[in-house]
C-alpha cells in the first residue's frame, strides 16, 4: 500500500506492507484524514515529542525508523481479525479513538513505529473502539470527530457553573471546537452588556477590533475589549487551546479573581 511516511525528518510517499489484523482488530481503508497541528509540530520537532513521551511514561517513537502519522480519520471496514464480533459489514464507514487495544495495553495510532495512522491507504483499528458514521455524513466531515472531541472534552472538564464566563483564548481548530461545544451546551453572547455568557475568543495577534460569528457564538478578536469584559466578572473559566496563546493567558487569569484555566490542545514550542 502507499503511505505518506515520516522518514529522516521528511514526509515522503512510498510503499509499505499492508497490515494484518490481529485478534480483536479490524483492517480498514482510509477515506479521509485530517492534518493535525500536532502532525506539523512532529514534522519539525519530533525529538520534543519523543522527550515528552518518555517523561509521561509512554512508548516513544524511534526516529530512526518509519512513522506514519494521521489520527483524525474516517475509514471503511475491509476485513476482520480473529476473535471479532463482525457487527459492521465490510464497506461500513467508521471512526475510532486513535488507539489500539493490545495484550500489552493501550497503544497510540499515528505517533508509533508499529501502528500506522491515516496517512496510509489502510490501517488497523480495534473493533471495540469503532464508531459507525451516520448515514449520509461525508468522510471529510466525519474525520473531524477526533478534533471536535478535544473541544467537547475541554468543555466537560471545565465544568462551568453558575455565572462563570467561559473565555476561549486562541481560535484555531481546537478553539473553534471548544466554542462549538459551548454552543451545544447553550452558551450565547449577552448583547446588552457585551459580556460573554457563552464564549469569548481573544486572539493575541489581532490588534484591531473585529467581530465575527463562529458556529453561532460571537468571537471577539481584540485583547483590550476581552480584558475589559473579563475584568467585570469575578468568575472566569479560560480555555487555552494552542501553544501560541498560552503566553497571553497569564494576563487574563490575573484579572479573574477565581479563574480556572483548562488547557486544550496545547503543544510544546521547541526552542
Amino acid at each position: 500500500m502507499r503511505a505518506a511516511i515520516f522518514r529522516n525528518g521528511e514526509i515522503v510517499v512510498d510503499r509499505m506492507a499492508e497490515p494484518t489484523p490481529a485478534a480483536g482488530q479490524v483492517l480498514v481503508k482510509t477515506l479521509a484524514c485530517g492534518i493535525c497541528g500536532s502532525d506539523l509540530h512532529a514534522r519539525q520537532h519530533a525529538h520534543c515529542m519523543v522527550e515528552m513521551a518518555r517523561k509521561v511514561g509512554r512508548k516513544p517513537m524511534d526516529l530512526a525508523r518509519d512513522v506514519v502519522f494521521g489520527h483524525e480519520f474516517c475509514c471503511e471496514v475491509v476485513d476482520y481479525g480473529p476473535g471479532t464480533a463482525r457487527k459492521l459489514k465490510p464497506g461500513t464507514r467508521v471512526c475510532s479513538l486513535p488507539a489500539l487495544v493490545t495484550p500489552q495495553g493501550i497503544e497510540g495510532i499515528g505517533y508509533s513505529n508499529d501502528n500506522v495512522g491515516g496517512y496510509a491507504e489502510a490501517m488497523l483499528l480495534s473493533e471495540a473502539l469503532l464508531l459507525e458514521v451516520p448515514n449520509g455524513l461525508a468522510p471529510e466531515h466525519a474525520a473531524l470527530t477526533e478534533p471536535l472531541a478535544v473541544g467537547v472534552h475541554a468543555v466537560a472538564k471545565a465544568n462551568i457553573r453558575g455565572g462563570e464566563v467561559p473565555l476561549v483564548i486562541g481560535c484555531g481548530p481546537v478553539g473553534l471546537a471548544v466554542i462549538a461545544a459551548l454552543k451545544i451546551r447553550g452558551a450565547a453572547p449577552d448583547r446588552r452588556r457585551r459580556l460573554f455568557a457563552g464564549a469569548a475568543c481573544a486572539c493575541g495577534k489581532a490588534r484591531r477590533r473585529h467581530r465575527r460569528r463562529s458556529q453561532g457564538v460571537a468571537a471577539l478578536c481584540d485583547l483590550g475589549r476581552a480584558r475589559a469584559d473579563v475584568g467585570r466578572r469575578e468568575n472566569c473559566t479560560p480555555a487555552v487551546p494552542g501553544h501560541a496563546a498560552t503566553a497571553e493567558a497569564g494576563n487574563h487569569l490575573r484579572m479573574c479573581r477565581r479563574a480556572r484555566p483548562v488547557a486544550a490542545g496545547v503543544r510544546r514550542r521547541a526552542a
